[in-house]
Order: C-alpha cells, then structure tokens, then sequence
C-alpha cells in the first residue's frame, strides 16, 4: 500500500484527525506495510497473572422499560501475561482482560464512553464502537497518547451484539494482541430468558516462536501479512477455559444457556461448534431481531463479528466449544469446555447399554 493510499485508508477509518499523532513510531517498509518502530522485542508492561476474562463475569439481563444513561469506561492496559505455562507474550486490553468487558446497554440509551491510556503505556489507542453512528464509530474521537483520556457521548438506536476494537493505524496487530470486545444492544422487550449466560472472545496471535515454544514470544509482522496465525485463542489463553486452565465453565442438566461470541480476529473466521451438543438458536452477526437458525451444527462467525447461541443442556458430561477448523483446536489452542453436572439421562444418551 502507497503513503497516500494508506492516509486515505486511515481517513476512512476516521482515524486520521489527531494532529499527526496516530503515524508517530511508524515506518513503511519497501512495500508499503507499516511497521511500528516500538514494537517490543521482550517483555513490556507489568506482568499480571492472566488476561483471560472471566467469561460468566458479565452484567445480568436488563429487566426495564425507560432508557438510561451510562458512565462507562475503558482502560488501555499493556501487560505481559501468559499464552499457556512458560509462555509469555506483550498483550494489549481493555480493563486488563480479553475480551474486553461485556457492555450491556437498552436500545435507546445513552453511554459517556471515556477511554484511558495511562501514562505508563507505550502506544496511542482507540476505540470503535460497531454499535454506534458516528466517525469511525467512535474512533475518531477517542485517539488517546499515552497520559490522555478522552470521552464522547452516543446514543444507542440499533439492538443487537456487535464488536468494538481499537482502530488505530496498525489495527489488525492491536486487535489481534487483545484489544477487541462486544457491546450488547438488548431490544426493549428483551431476550429471551436462559438460566446461565456466558462471554467468549475468539483472536488469533502472530508471534515469533512455535506453539508451546518456551519463553518470551514477540509478535511477527510476517506472519501478520500471510495470516498465518501461531495461536488461535478463546479469551487470549491456550486452552484457558478448561479444567487444566483456570477452569471448565459450569452448568447443571436441564437448564438453558446463552453464550455471546466476539470474533476480533483481526482476519479468522470462528466456524464455532459445540462438540456433544447443538446450537439450539442461533443468532448470527449478533443480529437479535432476526429470525434465529435453529437446531445449528456450526455456525460461521466472520471477524468484527458476533454471535447469540442458545443451548438445552440435556445430559451431564463436558461441551467442548470449538472452532471446527480443527487444526486451530487440536494444534493452535482453541478450546473452551462447559461442564454440565447432574443426574446421567439414560432415555436419551447411555454410554454402557447391556
């Protein structure tokens, strides 16, 4: 990509109106990629105990009928952290996890969005909102250096599950380091009621090393521009919802669940499945309002995307959350199990028939 191509691809981006600020510590190559001149080649930032979220931490369903406003904000945090045990890598977050924090507003409301990047940050970030109207859906506005902090207002006039992420010029390498969440639109009537809900975030990272390779992994522009991801991750840790991580998400036979997934990418598809069960309802690009899939196998869920999935949980045993490109599974990391506890159910599966 030409400079000047690439300055009206950042336009366009509405990210380009910051006094020059946004193209500080970046370089073209002969090519034309841009290269951050900062790109950390060891450990940069505090060294925190995960990044994974949490994924049961989120806010409950909203249960009223008046709009509100909401003061929401978000804090830029560079941190190191591991991939998977002996394993570390400079990640990028929203609030210190990734996803970043599930926001859940009405249609209708309003949200004081401020983003923070304090001081002890390397990189100018941002934020893009794919639930609002506006520049850059917010990325215009929010360009922060490092010390800064800057709040806009909107409005929110469409239901529905939709990514945010940071925009800044070397976007995909900041989305794919941690930098991408989901906020949720709930339509005034609601959505349907589920007994759990639970948040999975899908990335991918480009880094130096081979998986499982010990050390400090830095990432890998190369690997960037051929999308040839060395990890394919649910909440930015290999295999971090399991029981050998920090634990299988829970669940009890007979009840129902509602799993949110954002796809950041920056560039791979989730093909998304859970391996033992089905995907009752399934709500794809996050699109509420829309007549469900039912009874879905897989479902793909592009990046900058999002999707709703409703699941029965008849029999006890572990649901395995996959991406069916099974390589990313079985090679690259991508796992998350839901253990369902409860009385076995004989009448309709039976692992020892006589």
């Amino acid at each position: 990509m030409k400079a000047s191509s690439r300055r009206d691809f950042l336009k366009g981006l509405g990210v380009a109106a910051a006094g020059g600020l946004i193209t500080s510590g970046l370089s073209l190559d002969a090519e034309g990629h841009s290269r951050p001149s900062r790109v950390a080649t060891g450990p940069m930032g505090r060294r925190v105990a995960r990044v994974a979220a949490d994924p049961s931490d989120i806010p409950p369903p909203i249960h009223r009928d008046w709009p509100i406003t909401h003061d929401i904000t978000l804090r830029v945090e560079e941190v190191v952290a591991e991939i998977e045990p002996g394993v570390t890598f400079n990640f990028m977050t929203y609030n210190g996890q990734i996803p970043g924090p599930l926001i859940r507003v009405r249609q209708g409301d309003v949200v004081n969005l401020t983003l923070e990047n304090p001081s002890t940050n390397h990189l100018p970030h941002n934020v893009d909102f794919h639930a609002v109207y506006g520049p850059g859906g917010g990325a215009a506005h929010t360009l922060v250096a490092p010390g800064q902090s800057k709040t806009i207002r909107f409005r929110c006039l469409y239901p529905g599950a939709f990514v945010y992420h940071c925009a800044v010029p070397d976007l995909d390498y900041h989305i794919s380091s941690g930098m991408f969440g989901m906020i949720l639109v709930e339509p005034p009537e609601g959505l349907p009621p589920v007994d759990r809900e639970f948040y999975l975030g899908q990335h991918e990272l480009y880094t130096d090393k081979q998986p499982g390779e010990p050390g400090h992994h830095n990432f890998d522009f190369e690997k960037l521009f051929e999308e040839k991801p060395t990890y394919v991750l649910f909440n930015g840790a290999k295999y971090g919802l399991t029981a050998d991580r920090y634990g299988a998400m829970k669940a009890r036979v007979g009840e129902t669940v509602r799993i949110f997934l954002a796809v950041g990418g920056p560039n791979v598809t989730s093909n998304f499945h859970p391996i033992g069960n089905v995907l009752s309802y399934a709500w794809r690009e996050g699109a509420i309002l829309s007549n469900p899939d039912r009874n879905a196998q897989t479902v793909a869920v592009p990046p900058g995307s999002c999707g709703i999935f409703h699941m029965r949980l008849p029999v006890p045993g572990p649901v395995k959350l996959v991406d069916h490109a099974l390589t990313r599974v079985a090679r690259k990391g991508l796992l998350a199990v839901l253990e369902v506890e409860g009385p076995e159910q004989p009448d309709i599966y039976y692992p020892s028939p006589a």
